[in-house]
């Protein structure tokens, strides 16, 4: 049984993992494991590059930012990375919900949905959801999920483009992080929380 289960593994999926991650040393957090499926398919990321994201040198390749991305998860010892895999359905059941993939049965008490707002969404058990993308053309043929404020459901949530934003690597990133510390903040009984760190908690060697 996973605490979280995230869907996609690009920008958007990945940030929720990090900041979840890098909240394991809460008091609330202990304990709780958190799987991630890398790929729904192949990223965005693989044929961009950056010139106007905050914080990313001027040039960087998607596709190196999204391998570091992922090895940075592994510093997380309750992240689990599951590769090679598709989810097929997710379905609730009672108080929890059971993710299909084409290889694999997972449990989770929270889901998030983390892939692309292509037209070729198809996860059995969140069709109903599937509504047309707000802000994009619609010649462009995209969706999104019905949400408010990400959530989609009881212990269902949306981030990146499917959530309704539009397609820039700094927005992705910050809805991932979005629905993280609202799980982090779930988790601690519905006292606002966030996980970041300062110079002032790390001592520096030169």
């Amino acid at each position: 049984m996973f605490d979280v289960f995230i869907i996609g593994g690009g920008v958007s999926g990945v940030s929720c993992a990090q900041i979840l991650g890098s909240a394991h040393k809460k008091t609330f957090v202990e304990g709780k494991k958190i799987g991630i499926v890398m790929h729904q398919k192949a990223s965005m990321l693989q044929d961009a590059v950056f010139y106007n994201a905050y914080g990313i040198p001027p040039g960087t390749l998607g596709s190196d930012l999204l391998r570091q991305s992922v090895e940075n998860l592994k510093t997380y010892s309750h992240i689990q990375q599951i590769e090679g895999e598709k989810v097929l359905s997710v379905k609730r059941e009672k108080d929890y919900f059971i993710i299909l993939t084409n290889k694999n049965t997972y449990q989770s008490r929270i889901v998030v949905v983390a892939v692309n707002s292509g037209s070729g969404f198809a996860i059995d058990g969140l069709m109903e959801y599937v509504e047309p993308h707000k802000k994009s053309i619609p010649e462009k043929n995209r969706i999104q999920l019905k949400n408010n404020d990400h959530q989609v459901a009881e212990g269902l949530y949306v981030a990146g483009t499917l959530a309704g934003h539009r397609s820039q690597l700094t927005i992705a990133a910050g809805s991932g992080a979005a629905v993280a510390t609202d799980i982090l903040t779930l988790w601690n009984e519905g006292t606002e929380t966030h996980s970041h760190d300062s110079v002032r908690k790390h001592k520096i060697i030169v």
